[in-house]
């Protein structure tokens, strides 16, 4: 059996020996890679900036053989001095083996790849001359923009404070005021003669002979006739001093006349004992402080009968009879004081009335409003005289028109009294109700017609069970139309719209006529 060939670079499995090269070999291959990296340089000139292809030559083989290698790198040394010498006339050429690099290949490919920058001339300096295969190459390019440039530092921006201008502003305003005051006390000075620079206005003026205020009292123009009563004016008949005190009247500022007054508060039933709860805490309070600081004197112990044995303390169990009524004897006083400052601060029959009055005046002042009821029949006297008298109590104006086919009550006025008046013909009356008139009732009712009575006829009781009222209108009107409350009998319907007529309200009438 034939014995297997050894592997090659010594790295077979018998383990071969690493065969080592000789110095031609290496020279051979530092020269083909040396030739391969100057053909890869003189492709990238030739195609220019852009890109395109210069020249047509097609790029090298790559060499087979050490022979061969060292002839194409002769053919590219020859054709890179002819470039350079077509480029740069002047210069000289270069020896044959400057182009073979003196450092490793790795190191010589990434120093031949990466461009070099040109040192940024000093100021002044002359400018190099730059090469005109450059200019012709990119005609677009910046040497400047070559170097490294720097950043711009955008400028931060700055707010004024709130408030700056309008400080420097007010400051300016008061600058001019105070000058302009300077200048006009200045300019008084000088019209009153008492200039700073002047010796008059260091001058202390004399007194006058007669002041001012003494002038209307005194008949001479000094005092040295003070002694004499008859040119003294005092008690005399012309004097200018009275018994009386002149007081400026007191008027209202206009702008109070357009104030618009606030409304009361409405609060709830709990919300008023809440307030009063800390009203009177309030109070208390202040009459402990000045209980405290001696403004006024401890009240007496409050001894009831539940702490009777606990306030009194040993007097209680010495003589209880005697404290016991003591205690009932306090009781009774306070509740005496109880009811008379009841009966001292309740008002009188007289103040009752004025402030009911005043109360519903200004109960009126606040809107007027208009009510109209339909009543089918008023024949039972109880019920014209509970009309009559509520709405004279209520302080209503109006009228209540008697008719045989309908019964018209018209009443007007402030919104609390409509609303007890309305409560009244719609709730509390029972216009059902009927009844035989009394003896009183009987003589003044004799003269009224038949359907004005309570009673037929024959002195059997009217039947009211369909007896009703309405209410046919209601709102708030501009300004009464009746003086006062008052009633009219009118026996036909011409005569309640004449009456109505007068007051301008005649289409109440067809309005109660319509009402069913």
């Amino acid at each position: 059996m034939a014995e297997k060939r050894p592997h090659p670079d010594g790295h077979g499995p018998n383990g071969d020996t690493k065969r080592v090269k000789t110095s031609e070999e290496k020279l051979a291959e530092a020269r083909a890679k040396a030739a391969e990296i100057a053909a890869r340089f003189a492709k990238k000139r030739a195609e220019g900036p852009n890109g395109a292809s210069r020249t047509a030559t097609p790029p090298p083989a790559p060499p087979a053989a050490a022979a061969e290698a060292a002839a194409r790198l002769e053919a590219v040394k020859a054709r890179m001095a002819a470039m350079k010498a077509k480029s740069n006339p002047d210069a000289k050429p270069a020896a044959p083996d400057s182009t073979v690099p003196k450092f490793p290949t790795t190191k010589g490919n990434r120093l031949s790849e990466d461009p070099k920058l040109e040192a940024k001339p000093s100021f002044g300096a002359p400018k190099p001359q730059k090469p005109q295969d450059e200019e012709l190459e990119n005609p677009y390019f910046d040497p400047k923009s070559a170097g490294q440039v720097r950043g711009r530092v955008p400028r931060a921006i700055v707010f004024n404070e709130h408030g700056k201008y309008l400080d420097q502003a007010s400051k300016l305003r008061a600058q001019s005021r105070l000058e302009q005051i300077k200048k006009m006390l200045a300019l008084q000075a000088r019209r009153a003669g008492l200039d700073e620079n002047s010796e008059r206005g260091f001058l202390v003026q004399p007194p006058p002979d007669v002041e001012w205020w003494d002038e209307g009292i005194l008949s001479e123009k000094t005092y040295d006739c003070i002694e004499q009563p008859d040119k003294v004016k005092i008690d005399s008949d012309d004097s200018i001093i009275t018994i009386y005190v002149q007081h400026p009247p007191l008027l209202k500022a206009p702008q109070d006349s357009r104030l618009v007054e606030a409304k009361p508060m409405y609060l709830t039933v709990k919300e008023q004992q809440k307030l009063r709860r800390m009203r009177r805490a309030a109070d208390l309070k202040e009459h402990q402080a000045k209980i405290r600081l001696g403004l006024e004197p401890p009240p007496p112990p409050k001894v009831k009968r539940g702490n009777m044995m606990r306030v009194m303390g040993e007097q209680a169990i010495a003589d209880p009879t005697a404290v016991e009524m003591l205690v009932e004897s306090q009781i009774q006083q306070r509740h005496d004081d109880h009811v008379e400052s009841n009966q001292e601060r309740k008002l009188t029959k007289e103040q009752q009335h004025a402030k009911l009055a005043q109360n519903q005046a200004k109960d009126a002042q606040k809107g007027l409003y208009l009510c109209v009821f339909k009543i089918n029949t008023l024949a039972y006297g109880k019920h014209r005289y509970q009309l009559d008298q509520n709405a004279k109590q209520l302080a209503l104006s109006g009228i209540t028109i008697f008719n045989p086919d309908l019964n018209l009550v018209i009443v007007e006025g402030g919104s609390y009294s409509i609303a007890k008046m309305k409560k009244l013909m719609l709730q509390r009356i029972h216009w059902q109700e009927n009844a035989p008139p009394t003896d009183i009732q009987a003589e003044k009712q004799a003269r009224d017609p038949r359907w004005m009575q309570s009673v037929d006829e024959q002195g059997n009781v009217k039947d009211h069970s369909s007896n009703k009222c309405i209410l046919i209108f209601e709102g708030e009107v501009k300004q009464n139309s009746f003086r006062k409350w008052g009633s009219k009998m009118c026996e036909t319907a011409g005569e309640a719209r004449e009456l109505l007529a007068r007051s301008k309200l005649d289409s109440l009438w067809a309005l109660a006529k319509s009402m069913q």
